[in-house]
């Protein structure tokens, strides 16, 4: 299921005791990685929401190249995993507003992360636990596409 962020606040009023266990990011080219680790995040609740950047929000963050895949084929691909539940688009660089009305029990993030790299306002709007889990050892988006546009050459 695809949620609006003004449908949102409902759709979390809904869950009615359920532990929320969220993640953000762009997701633009699923892979492997991907899969381990939101497998890893529902494991710690019983519902997973993937907070997803807009096609607005990854150009601004990853160049005007970017994304490889439309926000809506995005959330497609993560909506056929096992593990998602939820995928709410949101516009903004940050995952603050999205962490604010979503106020989930566990943040998750990737590996690459550390609790000094992320943005304190999305700390507190968080609200709950966070969770770093670890990546996958050589399976990354960007380690990806530096394998195709070698093979391209």
């Amino acid at each position: 299921m695809i949620i609006s962020i003004n449908m949102l606040e409902l759709w979390v009023r809904n869950l009615k005791g359920k532990k929320l266990v969220v993640t953000n990011g762009c997701f633009d080219i699923i892979h492997a990685g991907h899969v381990e680790y939101l497998e890893a995040a529902k494991a710690l609740g019983d519902v997973l929401l993937i907070g997803l950047n807009s096609d607005s929000s990854v150009q601004r963050l990853k160049g005007p190249n970017r994304p490889f895949n439309r926000q809506e084929d995005r959330a497609v691909v993560l909506l056929g995993l096992k593990s998602v539940d939820a995928v709410c688009i949101f516009d903004e660089s940050t995952a603050t507003r999205f962490l604010t009305v979503a106020r989930p029990a566990i943040w998750v993030k990737g590996g690459d992360y550390t609790l000094a790299s992320i943005n304190r306002e999305e700390l507190e709007a968080a609200g709950g636990a966070i969770t770093i889990l670890p990546m996958s050892p050589g399976k990354s988006t960007t380690s990806l596409v530096n394998r195709i546009l070698q093979v391209g050459h």
